[in-house]
């Protein structure tokens, strides 16, 4: 009896799709485990003055950066970012970093050491020690993966589930930038001559050289003032939909309140873009995107005002059944757009 021919395995619906199966299959209740998959961080009891947090993220070559358009002390710098930006989000203290490369035989050693030079860059201000890792060839190109761990005082860590319907929707910095800088490196010539080279090196200073907002989250949970918080990886529009699934919630985002910079404004008018679609798609600017209680709102702003932190409320929260909208300049409430990047529902556009 001839072999049946296997069946061609189904593509990844989305990455998201996938992290809820492995939630649903995996995560159990544990004691020791505060908070496990579905945060930016795991959230582990390690004593009675300190909670442990364990992130880690893996780039690849051609997905998340190129290296004809990216110099190796800029990818290590973004790649340690990554990671911080995860602590931030949860308010804690990153402390150690461990990196695991997987080498292809075109990279020499001065390479290799220019990418750790872009990653300690990044990780010594925060005074973060690298105590280990791991080595391996690599035959499809240069993989990197670096796990980061943190401390949170018990009870203080920020995570994706505490929002509630009434809170304001906040977010630090500028968004869009990182987006806008991407585009660039790709971008025709003309592109670039229309645009002043201030605005040039700003956007893609942002988008190589990004700031994990590590000050404003611990700030944010040495005051208790978050009732949640993310940092913005994939781009606003899907990173608070994290919030609403996480919290049970909905959401009302102000496109005229968006906080986007003069030189990504500059951009999305060069490119025939609409400056506020670049905000919501935007990611990997690594600002912190979080909800402040009603109650709180009062002292947070208060006490906001005594700071150099840049925080811009951009909606509210609302209930599950009003689902997740857009007020738009025009005065329209849409649904919000999902716009954000998805591995596995698209190409590459690296």
């Amino acid at each position: 009896m001839p072999a049946r021919a296997a069946r061609p395995s189904s593509p990844l619906a989305s990455e998201f799709a996938l992290i809820r199966s492995l939630q649903r299959h995996y995560a159990r209740a544990d004691r020791d485990i505060v908070r496990g998959i579905g945060d930016d961080t795991a959230v582990l009891r390690c004593s009675s003055a300190n909670q442990l947090l364990i992130t880690t993220d893996l780039l690849a070559e051609g997905v998340h950066f190129d290296l004809r358009s990216s110099s190796l002390e800029d990818i290590g710098y973004r790649a340690a970012m990554a990671n911080l930006s995860d602590i931030a989000a949860m308010g804690g203290i990153p402390r150690f970093l461990l990196v695991a490369l997987a080498i292809p035989s075109t990279c020499s050693g001065a390479q290799i050491r220019r990418l750790y030079r872009g990653m300690m860059q990044a990780a010594t201000p925060h005074r973060v020690r690298l105590i280990g890792g791991d080595t391996s060839s690599s035959r499809q190109g240069l993989f990197l993966s670096i796990t980061l761990t943190g401390t949170a005082r018990p009870g203080r860590a920020l995570l994706r589930s505490g929002a509630s319907a009434g809170d304001f929707l906040y977010v630090t910095g500028t968004i869009g930038d990182s987006h806008a800088g991407l585009s660039l490196l790709g971008a025709h010539g003309s592109l670039r001559q229309t645009l002043r080279q201030s605005d040039v090196r700003f956007l893609l200073r942002r988008h190589h050289r990004p700031t994990a907002r590590v000050a404003e989250g611990q700030w944010l949970a040495s005051h208790s003032l978050a009732s949640s918080a993310i940092d913005l990886s994939d781009g606003l529009s899907g990173d608070v939909r994290h919030i609403c699934e996480e919290s049970g919630v909905g959401v009302a985002v102000q496109a005229t309140a968006l906080p986007v910079s003069p030189a990504c404004r500059a951009f999305a008018r060069a490119a025939g873009l609409v400056p506020e679609e670049v905000a919501l798609t935007g990611g990997e600017d690594y600002e912190l995107l979080f909800t402040v209680p009603r109650g709180k709102h009062a002292r947070f702003k208060r006490l906001a005002a005594g700071t150099a932190f840049r925080f811009t409320c951009i909606g509210e929260m609302t209930t599950m059944r009003e689902g997740l909208r857009l007020h738009a300049s025009t005065g329209e409430r849409l649904p919000l757009p999902a716009l954000s990047y998805e591995h596995f529902s698209r190409p590459s556009t690296t």
